[in-house]
């Protein structure tokens, strides 16, 4: 287990995944700690404000690594964590009047409104580092009793120096990071760069009870023992943006290989690139200058963005701009047009096969797996997509023209492009329309048998796509009969009710456009 592709895959015993460990520097093959299970956990976000698209790039990435992994036949669990106490949610809770605890819950629930509406799956666990307080100062007396750390005045820090590994992660030594701090030096420190576990509480603040006197714990060994609580001493993916290599991964190294005493803490650190705000390096929201997630997904419809944000191998900036989604959703566009075709195409079409279609689409899986286990090459995957999306319009093409069969051919090639569409998130539906599109549809066939009742028969006890089927017929006898303005107005009628119209040689064909989510009435 562990090592078997897809439904319909031929992987071969050479197949082997491999990824780019930011520890080690170089591709290596993924090989878990136990055979058919990997253990993946993602830095998840601080709940002191909204998500913007640059977390959306990295929610979107490792949502695509889990669903690989279960696609190649692992069992998966996956672990991403809430950061509920933390300099800034403490800070925005005192300028409220409210609690750390109530703001957690406001961005906790638009996080997953948010996500949900991306098509990212949910995590198995959603550890909250308020509630891993016992762990907590369990881990930290246990560093103590160890050499690696040391309290001073109610605050406790971590002794680098006792750890000979510290800055390998990041590639600097000790002398390095210290040139490069912008820290206010503290005399209580043994070394500039020992960092807290816990904080001694001021006043005001939200406050647990530990040896050292009320306090709070150091963002670093919340996730420490977030990690260690619900995946064990060693985890086989630890990933989050490259903004958190240094010092926040690194120090999660430093706490938990010398608290159980098992290297490597991680097998495999993955990190993705930054996103770009549209001017500017860098996409803050403490900086202001952020695309919320939310602004975004009322703007775009949710595939196009994901297919946006997998365009770029996942490490290498990109970044946002106007011109850059819709960019992606005509590209969306075509794969979800190969689709429309090739329905149309199946109930047009004989049941005889079609080799060449059914081949090509074995073709491209294979295209598509060698892409996926070279780093999870993500632009290469949708590249053989859209390769398998030109087969099916070349086929289809034929079927209608009258030249051609292969309705066997097309059900293969349709079903393995939604397949690994599925794999990279996107979610390509079979064509449908909006039930609740009805009335508006009946609406505008009343309205054109008013014009025309001998082109529109009535369907008034039809379903929403039967009602469509008729406004086209009725509409394509209006065409023969040269009334060009009453077809130009049903056409533009099913435009703004959201269905898109295109006129083949043989007849029209219908589709949903793209639809955004809308997430402004959504609490937070």
């Amino acid at each position: 287990m562990g090592t078997d592709g897809g439904a319909g895959s031929d992987r071969g015993e050479a197949a082997i995944l491999t990824t780019h460990n930011t520890f080690t520097k170089r591709k290596e093959p993924f090989a878990p700690l136990e055979e058919g299970t990997a253990r993946l956990y993602v830095c998840g976000p601080n709940l002191y404000g909204p998500v913007h698209v640059g977390h959306a790039f990295s929610y979107a990435f490792f949502d695509v690594v889990r669903r690989y992994l279960e696609y190649r036949g692992y069992r998966v669990i996956h672990v991403q964590n809430f950061t509920d106490i933390e300099d800034r949610i403490i800070e925005r809770a005192g300028r409220e009047g409210r609690t750390i605890f109530d703001i957690a819950r406001e961005y906790i629930d638009r996080f997953f409104q948010e996500m949900d509406a991306l098509g990212i799956r949910r995590a198995h666990h959603y550890p909250r580092a308020s509630e891993v307080i016992p762990q907590i100062i369990e881990i930290i007396q246990g560093l103590i009793a160890r050499g690696h750390a040391y309290a001073v005045d109610g605050d406790v820090y971590y002794r680098v120096t006792s750890f000979p590994r510290y800055g390998h992660l990041s590639g600097r030594s000790l002398e390095e990071m210290q040139a490069g701090a912008r820290v206010e030096p503290d005399p209580r420190k043994e070394h500039p760069m020992d960092f807290a576990l816990w904080k001694t509480a001021k006043p005001g603040e939200p406050s647990w009870p530990s040896p050292w006197g009320p306090g709070r714990p150091g963002w670093h060994i919340e996730c420490s023992a977030m990690n260690l609580q619900y995946l064990g001493p060693q985890t086989d993916i630890h990933g989050g943006g490259e903004d958190v290599i240094f010092p926040h991964h690194e120090n999660e190294i430093a706490q938990s290989e010398a608290f159980t005493g098992r290297v490597p803490f991680v097998r495999s650190w993955i990190h993705n690139a930054l996103m770009k705000p549209p001017v500017g390096e860098e996409m803050h929201r403490h900086l202001g200058n952020f695309v919320s997630l939310r602004e975004a997904l009322a703007q775009y419809d949710a595939d196009s963005i994901r297919l946006f944000l997998l365009g770029t191998h996942y490490r290498t900036p990109l970044r946002w701009t106007d011109e850059a989604v819709p960019a992606a959703a005509r590209g969306l566009d075509r794969l979800r047009t190969a689709l429309a075709n090739a329905e149309d195409a199946i109930a047009r079409s004989s049941d005889q096969a079609d080799g060449s279609l059914t081949e090509a689409a074995v073709r491209v899986r294979q295209v598509f797996e060698k892409a996926m286990d070279d780093d999870f090459n993500t632009p290469q995957a949708l590249a053989a997509l859209f390769t398998l999306a030109g087969e099916i319009n070349k086929v289809a093409d034929a079927v209608v023209k009258g030249t051609g069969e292969g309705r066997a051919g097309l059900w293969a090639a349709t079903d393995t492009l939604r397949e690994l569409a599925r794999v990279l998130g996107l979610s390509l539906p079979r064509t449908g329309v909006d039930a609740t599109l009805r009335p508006d549809l009946r609406a505008l066939l009343v309205e054109a048998r008013q014009q025309a009742q001998d082109l529109f028969p009535d369907a008034a006890d039809g379903s929403a796509e039967e009602i469509i089927q008729t406004l086209l017929a009725g509409r394509q006898q209006a065409r023969a009969r040269r009334a060009y303005a009453l077809a130009d107005r049903v056409r533009a009628r099913l435009g703004e009710l959201g269905i898109i119209v295109e006129d083949l040689p043989n007849g029209a064909r219908w589709r949903p456009a793209p639809r955004t989510t809308d997430l402004r009435g959504s609490s937070g």
